[in-house]
């Protein structure tokens, strides 16, 4: 059995500083997908805290989840120029043993700050020992513990499958990082990652998730259940600003992702210098709202319809437009097809009104089944007025041709500097 370490001892408060704030470059941490759960049997769950080490995820219902957030070790045999890690790169190394992360976590969980882990690692020895420590603290944690917290793993795509299966078993969600969108780029800077191996590894936690999926509805009565594999599913996590991979590029290898491995979600992060970097980066960081843009394209991707094609199209120098949200920069694009009477268009067009969400187009679906849908209708939504109405017609506004064409309406519509990051899609 592996001995609980108290987290209150000065050396390991001082491995969390140092390894929380190595874990915070990696974007690809979130708990939407899995059921909640508590090991204290309390009824409502847990909160959350400010702290080291703890960050905050949000799922679908809109729930603040607080995970712990930390590195194995940022020691890391590794030199991807981009990584802060790196093998030489200057930093305070780490490591936490298996039984001070196992403890760390109990100790968390038990006082209320967490409802789970989020565990990384920089290699150490080879992609298989450092594969096998990681799944210990998951494994220590489920089997000694009894934890039932949320656990999200990243997992090595060079180890061997039964280390990846294993990491499964313990496991809510795995990540694996492509890190960036071409094969090219990840080879020049990160030598020692293998583009091809990445994929692999990906392509055998689908398989593992869809048999254990597929085992699970086929299920019977009076029969245990099959063992869950990474409930939660699988994510990763590309680098914005890194390489000279523009936003069609990024987003071209994101759906092809979803396509092929049914990803949970792709997280971009955006690049940020470190020091003593190689020459082979570029020298500043990319705008915070380039990679905002990208969640929002990546969010019309997966839930509103768009191909790459109509969210990259008229994009000069293969760059979304930072000063307005990518479906708005599409309906600009496309007046003619406004404005859509709410009570008649198909849900797919309504989908593509700028600021209209994918919930309150399904609000407005079913209430326009028992009556006409009227301005006052879309005030009780709480829509932005100025902003849906331009596109809309309800049964008592229809909004003049000369609006829709007049060349000032992007500049009418664009939101202020300060809010520039609060529209939605």
């Amino acid at each position: 059995m592996i001995e609980i370490v108290p987290v209150a001892r000065p050396d390991l408060r001082h491995k969390l500083a140092i390894l929380a704030d190595a874990a915070k470059y990696d974007a690809s941490c979130a708990s939407s997908g899995s059921a909640r759960r508590d090991s204290l049997g309390a009824r409502h769950g847990v909160g959350s805290t400010e702290g080291m080490g703890i960050c905050h995820a949000y799922a679908p219902d809109g729930r603040c989840i607080s995970l712990l957030k930390v590195l194995l070790t940022n020691a890391c045999v590794f030199d991807c120029a981009y990584c802060i890690n790196r093998a030489t790169s200057n930093v305070r190394r780490a490591r936490f043993t298996v039984a001070e992360l196992v403890g760390l976590t109990l100790d968390f969980y038990r006082r209320n700050y967490i409802e789970g882990l989020f565990l990384s690692s920089g290699i150490i020895r080879s992609p298989d020992y450092t594969m096998e420590q990681v799944v210990r603290v998951a494994r220590a944690l489920r089997e000694t513990h009894g934890f039932r917290g949320y656990i999200h793993l990243k997992t090595i795509p060079d180890a061997s499958p039964g280390l990846l299966a294993e990491a499964g078993r313990w496991a809510d969600r795995l990540s694996i990082n492509i890190e960036l969108p071409g094969e090219e780029s990840l080879r020049r800077l990160a030598p020692e990652k293998d583009f091809r191996a990445i994929r692999l590894a990906m392509a055998g936690l689908r398989d593992r998730i869809d048999t254990a999926q597929g085992e699970g509805r086929e299920a019977r009565p009076g029969r245990a259940a099959p063992p869950a594999f990474a409930p939660a599913g699988q994510s990763t996590q590309m680098i914005v600003g890194a390489d000279r991979a523009d936003d069609g590029q990024i987003l071209g290898t994101a759906a092809n992702l979803y396509a092929g491995y049914r990803l949970r979600r792709v997280y971009y992060s955006a690049y940020s210098p470190i020091p003593d970097a190689s020459a082979a980066l570029p020298p500043a960081a990319p705008p915070l709202l380039r990679e905002h843009r990208l969640y929002q394209a990546d969010w019309l991707l997966r839930f509103y319809g768009f191909s790459v094609e109509e969210v990259m199209q008229g994009a000069e120098a293969g760059l979304l437009p930072l000063d307005i949200d990518p479906k708005l920069a599409w309906a600009l694009r496309h007046r003619d097809r406004f404005p859509l009477d709410v009570n008649r268009a198909p849900r797919e067009l309504l989908l593509r009104v700028p600021g209209l969400g994918a919930r309150n187009v399904e609000r407005l679906l079913a209430a326009r089944r028992h009556a006409a849908i009227r301005t006052a209708d879309l005030a009780r939504l709480r829509l932005s007025l100025p902003r849906v109405l331009p596109f809309l017609a309800t049964a008592d506004h229809r909004p003049s041709p000369r609006l829709l064409e007049h060349p000032g309406l992007r500049r009418r519509l664009a939101p202020r500097p300060a809010q520039g990051e609060l529209f939605a899609p």
